[in-house]
């Protein structure tokens, strides 16, 4: 369940400088924190934490303010950064590069390593609301490539951004019953998803897809729908696909690869992440071989021993060290053997 990070009211908000951060200073960063005083105080923010990342539902009945400053930073060097999503008033963020403003809808980036002035307004009825998310920056650069050092705004038009936030909110009012591991993975998905619309936001338009582009799609497609049948030829990938046999071996071409080597990849990674994330309790083998489309397991031994320099018992208990990169030592010589 969520608990209270602060609440304010007349009688205590001239406090807030030294409560804003929680009990013990361990949410945010450094800064200068006010509320404006007004004839209404009522401003409540609550918390819920996923390992290292916070997840904050804020709502205000007057303007807040924060500020932060050099001397804040050379302070204090936590570099977090804030998802924003707005759900009612505006955040309204001052920095060196200018003023920007986000409304209800908007999504925004700010990283703490930067000074700047925010404004949480409230609309015409008297209320803020914001649901933000902190999150270490260097778990953040892990899935958005792009600089947001100054601030980074986008509209919640991206399905990703509205996905996102439906995945923070859920996770956020999730009643207890929701495992900690599961709670970390939507968080994570969240994360994937606004690395996602911001480098299609950076892109703009996205280059045109030519005819073999959605070709080559449809083809990869099949491949790995069908891919435990270890009856899957070039025959039959071509004809699922439409295409002639002689079209699919230049689609593929065009990625560098042959049919038989890309079947090989597909399935020796595929029984490779299976063999990593299972145990012999639970799936033999045997099964995996048959389950990624080899006619046999001694095949599938043959090969994965082949490719990965150790075989797939000994790699399951742990005793193997493989390449990241499957094929490697062998990918071409073993190829054509793996569809006979």
């Amino acid at each position: 369940m969520p608990e209270t990070l602060f609440a304010f009211d007349r009688r205590n908000y001239r406090e807030c400088q030294n409560h804003f951060r929680g009990e013990r200073e361990q949410e945010y960063y450094r800064g200068d924190f006010w509320i404006e005083d007004a004839s209404v105080i009522d401003v409540r923010s609550e918390r819920k934490a996923v390992g290292p990342i916070s997840i904050i539902k804020q709502r205000s009945a007057t303007n807040l303010f924060f500020r932060r400053t050099r001397q804040h930073i050379r302070e204090d060097g936590t570099d977090l950064s804030i998802l924003w999503f707005v759900k009612r008033g505006r955040l309204a963020l001052a920095n060196q590069c200018g003023n920007r403003v986000a409304n209800p809808g908007d999504f925004a980036i700010t990283r703490s390593m930067a000074p700047f002035f925010i404004e949480c307004q409230t609309d015409g009825e008297g209320v803020n609301e914001l649901l933000h998310v902190t999150v270490p920056t260097h778990i953040l650069r892990t899935h958005v490539l792009q600089d947001f050092s100054t601030g980074l705004f986008m509209s919640l038009d991206r399905p990703e951004l509205a996905i996102a936030e439906a995945l923070f909110t859920d996770v956020f009012e999730n009643d207890g019953k929701l495992a900690p591991d599961s709670a970390r993975a939507l968080v994570e998905t969240a994360l994937t998803m606004i690395g996602h619309a911001v480098r299609a936001d950076d892109a703009a338009v996205a280059p045109r897809q030519t005819i073999a582009d959605r070709r080559l799609e449809e083809v990869l497609r099949f491949i790995e729908v069908h891919l435990s049948d270890p009856q899957m030829s070039t025959a039959m990938v071509a004809r699922g696909c439409g295409i002639s046999p002689r079209y699919l071996s230049f689609l593929l071409r065009l990625r560098g690869t042959s049919f038989s080597e890309l079947v090989w990849e597909q399935r020796l990674g595929k029984a490779r992440d299976w063999l990593s994330a299972s145990d012999a309790r639970d799936i033999s083998i045997s099964e995996i071989a048959y389950g990624v489309g080899f006619k046999s397991p001694a095949h599938f031994s043959r090969m994965f021993k082949r490719v990965f320099k150790v075989n797939p018992r000994d790699f399951r208990g742990g005793e193997g060290h493989i390449a990241e990169t499957v094929g490697e030592g062998g990918r071409l010589a073993a190829g054509s053997e793996l569809l006979q």
